[in-house]
């Protein structure tokens, strides 16, 4: 009896130990499904991303020097103009009168600076009249001078050619010195001014390309050349301001649209990149599912730049290698696999 009772207490310990093993087992032959793909080798270049402002080329607002009433507008707005085209004039009555008052007084001293020469020369006359009268002469040529630059000012000009904005004033207006009247702005080329980081310091050059995109033309990729570097570092955010030069021939941009700038510094070659869903980060380490069979090996890598919707990869993996992006979550390193397609069907392997 106690003999088959200890068969008893072995073959249940048997079974026991029997049904502990067999989960393990079925989880060492199962096959998980992923999605899979190669590792791309592609030439990429060594670039900075920023966002910045269009500026014009040139802009002023319109303003006048002198007080006065505004007697013409000479201007259409929204038109482009050239340079030195008269843009508003201003009454000018009261300055012509000075005008004519400063030349009067301009001939009386000339000819009282002539008569006290020829007294002196004559030796009836003194030396002090004389230098008196060459010194009012000398007076009146500056009042003379002065009265037509203050004429000069009631008719305003373009400073250089460009689009003119909207009017501010209208006829009949009386303007102050430095009143605004109109906008103009030279939009061929225009500027682009934007900053990056200072830890780009050494990586920036002026001649440098700039690829621009805009909101406001989607789709759509613009030109321009870095001309100028700010050599003063903006202590409150750290950064290095630029500008670039952007030909617009046909007028298609504007001054004061967003602009989302890649600055590209130099080529690097070409570079091993994997899609950023591949990547499984992990006590400070980042690692991938490479293939290998129908296993797979956890594999640590060492990346590089973040780029839009991949990274570079700087060791750890080697071109046409085939790595899991997607169904990694449950995987483990050897863990058997079976490639599937997005939507969950059997897929035909493309490496590994």
């Amino acid at each position: 009896m106690r003999f088959t009772s200890a068969l008893r207490s072995m073959a249940a310990g048997l079974a026991l130990l029997s049904s502990t093993a067999s989960p393990p087992a079925l989880a060492e032959s199962r096959a998980f499904p992923v999605e899979i793909s190669v590792v791309a080798v592609t030439p990429l270049t060594n670039s900075i991303e920023a966002v910045g402002t269009l500026r014009s080329g040139e802009t002023v607002i319109i303003r006048p020097e002198i007080a006065g009433r505004v007697s013409r507008i000479l201007f259409e707005e929204g038109r482009p103009v050239a340079a030195g085209t008269p843009l508003v004039e201003l009454d000018a009555s009261t300055f012509m009168a000075e005008v004519a008052v400063a030349r009067a007084d301009l001939a009386l001293a000339e000819a009282e600076a002539e008569r006290a020469r020829t007294l002196f020369a004559q030796k009836t006359g003194t030396g002090r009249a004389r230098d008196e009268a060459t010194a009012r002469l000398a007076t009146t040529k500056a009042a003379l001078q002065l009265a037509e630059a203050q004429f000069a000012k009631t008719r305003i000009v373009a400073p250089f050619g460009g689009i003119l904005g909207l009017r501010e004033v209208s006829v009949g207006d009386v303007v102050q010195p430095g009143q605004a009247m109109v906008n103009l702005e030279s939009i061929d080329p225009l500027k682009l001014d934007f900053a990056v980081p200072e830890t780009m310091l050494t990586r920036l050059a002026v001649g440098q390309t700039v690829d621009i995109v805009l909101d406001a033309r989607p789709g759509e990729h613009f030109a321009g050349t870095v001309y100028a570097i700010n050599p003063a570092i903006d202590d409150a955010g750290r950064a290095i301001h630029l500008r670039a030069l952007v030909p617009n021939p046909e007028g298609r941009l504007r001054p004061g649209l967003f602009a989302r700038a890649r600055l590209d510094t130099a080529p690097s070659g070409d570079s091993m990149t994997v899609p950023e869903q591949a990547l499984t980060a992990r006590h400070g380490k980042v690692y991938v599912y490479k293939v290998t069979g129908d296993t797979v090996a956890e594999t640590e890598v060492t990346l590089g730049r973040r780029l839009s919707g991949s990274v570079e990869v700087l060791s750890g993996l080697g071109p046409g290698d085939t790595i899991v992006t997607a169904g990694q979550q449950r995987l483990r390193d050897g863990a058997k696999i079976e490639v599937v397609a997005p939507d969950g069907t059997p897929a035909q392997r493309t490496g590994g």
